[in-house]
């Protein structure tokens, strides 16, 4: 679209393309780690993967600050006045029109220009508080977005065949005759009958596959009049280097799960961002748009979409932030709202006197988090900066605790509370209150399955290179689906940075009855046989732990651990069961 520079002023047009530049910059370096995700899988580069994912983390914060300091030292960008900057905004949203990411590029321009404008600007007359530009229907320029197939031409298993070559792996496969066989028969089982006649049976594919771990995923949608069946498809490697197809997941349930928030971010080649958003809705109606662009990589977009939502919701709702249910912790002030499933965190100004670390150590950990493949066993947080609430709906427990713990996080202007920094994260039930409610109803079935996923969730967080550090139950919550997951990273360190001792003998058996320590202990030193002691008091907890997880117990596990890590070698972790494995499956025939 051409701008006429003589009706705006030539300073907002320049402004306005050193934007867009900026966002094209971005953009343009996130897509080729997205396209180069396709190569580190062929290679089997799985410590590639892990060094892109923790790098890509960086790329928006980095072009945002290049952008702001170009902004600053050519255009003087803190002294402009208002008139030119509502200039600037409406000549960016020209050159949106024909833009493939103008939901990014809107929310690119917000976080260069926040850095740079008073809080008075944050309104829709400078920024973008709404969405100014559709996102619907933009087609992309080169990949398709989805590609389409018909069952009734080709056959179902050819369909098959014909998705996988799509894709243009170079590494062979090992046997995708039998796998497409399995695919095929898992989806008999899933629909029973096959629509053979219907001249409407189109399936769906999204153009490029979904890469995370040691895995890349192919998800599609097949369409038969007005039903329609999601499905995703695991690739991974054989132990020989050869490709296979995993299993297919047919329940939208399932699917969902690969996209939590407990997970890592994947790593996808998307022309029109959108559009793989509007097609993963169309098969995960109940996920939000905001997670979907998280877990796409694009957090920013996701944290911008979220706080839309949120403050849509208070808009249209009365309820008041409340402390969150559980034992209070040392460190993170916990408040949530009721009516939304999300709780609030902010770091104390005054931790427990126990908690030997200050404001930037807790944050570099929650980093670590970010940056770590998640392996389903820590939750995501979204994180926020001078983030606004209404100040008449918290309460008064919430306030007096505000001021009591944490005076410097927040500020009063007017009729609005501004945190200053805060985390919110998924709600999840305490794992402390989740055992208490088993035990009250004498669920001893609930009571183990809590425990064997706690159990489950150290060692897979072990085996992901995290030491929880601080394993009570209550830093653990309990998701819908009864997945344990681990929230609270004030105390968690690299496997790799700790020493996992055995206990020594004690030189007498006074000092062995004293209850004093009769050993140096260094910082990161940790002894596995002292969980017993702090964290199974109870008999009958003690006996389920003790029975599924034993090995926990001693050094031996975690020294194991860390050897398979130091090698070098990364650990699968499957957001499936193992019986849904085709390769399970035919044990089980067989």
């Amino acid at each position: 679209m051409k701008i006429s520079v003589g009706l705006y002023g030539n300073q907002a047009h320049q402004i306005a393309l050193a934007l867009i530049q900026g966002f094209n910059k971005h953009y343009s370096l996130f897509r080729e780690t997205g396209k180069e995700a396709k190569m580190r899988f062929e290679n089997a580069d799985w410590l590639g993967v892990h060094k892109a994912v923790k790098e890509r983390i960086r790329f928006y914060d980095d072009r945002v600050d290049e952008c702001v300091e170009r902004l600053n030292s050519q255009f003087d960008a803190g002294n402009i006045d208002q008139t030119t900057w509502q200039q600037i905004k409406l000549l960016y949203i020209g050159l949106l029109l024909n833009h493939k990411q103008p939901e990014l590029a809107e929310t690119f321009f917000n976080s260069v220009t926040t850095k740079i404008l008073h809080r008075d600007y944050f309104r829709n007359d400078f920024i973008f508080v709404r969405p100014t530009v559709s996102t619907e229907n933009i087609e992309p320029d080169t990949t398709p977005t989805y590609r389409s197939y018909y069952a009734q031409e080709d056959g179902i298993r050819r369909v098959i065949r014909s998705i996988v070559d799509d894709f243009a792996w170079e590494r062979p496969f090992a046997d995708l005759e039998r796998d497409i066989d399995d695919v095929f028969q898992g989806i008999l089982r899933h629909i029973r009958e096959l629509p053979h006649r219907e001249v409407n049976f189109q399936i769906q594919v999204l153009g490029s596959p979904f890469y995370r771990n040691k895995a890349a995923y192919i998800i599609g949608k097949a369409i038969n009049g007005a039903t329609e069946y999601p499905f995703t498809v695991p690739v991974l490697h054989d132990a020989s280097g050869r490709l296979y197809l995993d299993t297919i997941l047919l329940d939208a349930w399932r699917i969902g799960l690969l996209f939590s928030l407990s997970r890592a971010y994947f790593m996808v080649d998307m022309e029109v961002p959108s559009g793989y958003v509007q097609f993963l809705r169309s098969i995960l109606p109940n996920k939000p748009r905001s997670e979907l662009y998280v877990m796409l990589g694009l957090g920013k977009q996701g944290k911008t979409m979220f706080f839309r939502d949120f403050i849509y919701h208070l808009h249209h709702s009365a309820d008041k932030f409340i402390m969150a249910p559980g034992i209070r912790g040392l460190v993170m002030l916990v408040f949530t709202l009721p009516s939304y499933p999300y709780v609030f965190k902010i770091i104390k100004d005054v931790f427990g006197t126990s908690k030997n670390m200050d404001r930037a150590t807790v944050k570099k950990k929650f980093m670590i988090v970010k940056q770590v493949d998640r392996v389903g066993r820590m939750a995501d947080t979204l994180e926020f900066s001078n983030a606004a609430f209404p100040l008449h709906r918290f309460d008064d427990e919430v306030m007096e605790e505000l001021r009591t713990l944490a005076p410097n996080c927040f500020e009063i202007r007017g009729d609005t509370l501004i945190v200053k920094h805060i985390y919110i994260e998924r709600r999840m039930e305490p794992l402390n209150m989740h055992l208490e409610r088993m035990e009250r109803s004498n669920n001893l079935a609930g009571l183990e399955q809590a425990i064997v996923e706690y159990g489950s969730a150290i060692r897979e967080m072990a085996q992901a290179n995290i030491f929880p550090g601080d394993m009570l139950w209550k830093n653990f919550g309990v998701t819908r689906y009864g997945r344990v997951v681990f929230y609270d990273y004030d105390e968690i360190e690299y496997m790799t940075d700790c020493n996992f001792r055995k206990i020594p003998p004690a030189p007498d058996f006074e000092t062995e009855m004293s209850g004093e320590v009769w050993y140096a202990v260094a910082r990161n030193d940790v002894f596995p046989e002292e969980f017993s002691t702090f964290l199974l008091a109870s008999p009958v907890l003690r006996k389920i732990f003790r029975k599924h997880h034993a090995d926990l117990l001693s050094p031996k596990f975690w020294q194991a651990a860390q050897e398979k890590i130091r090698a070098g070698h990364v650990e699968d972790f499957f957001p499936y069961p193992q019986e849904i494995r085709f390769s399970q499956m035919r044990k089980n025939d067989s």
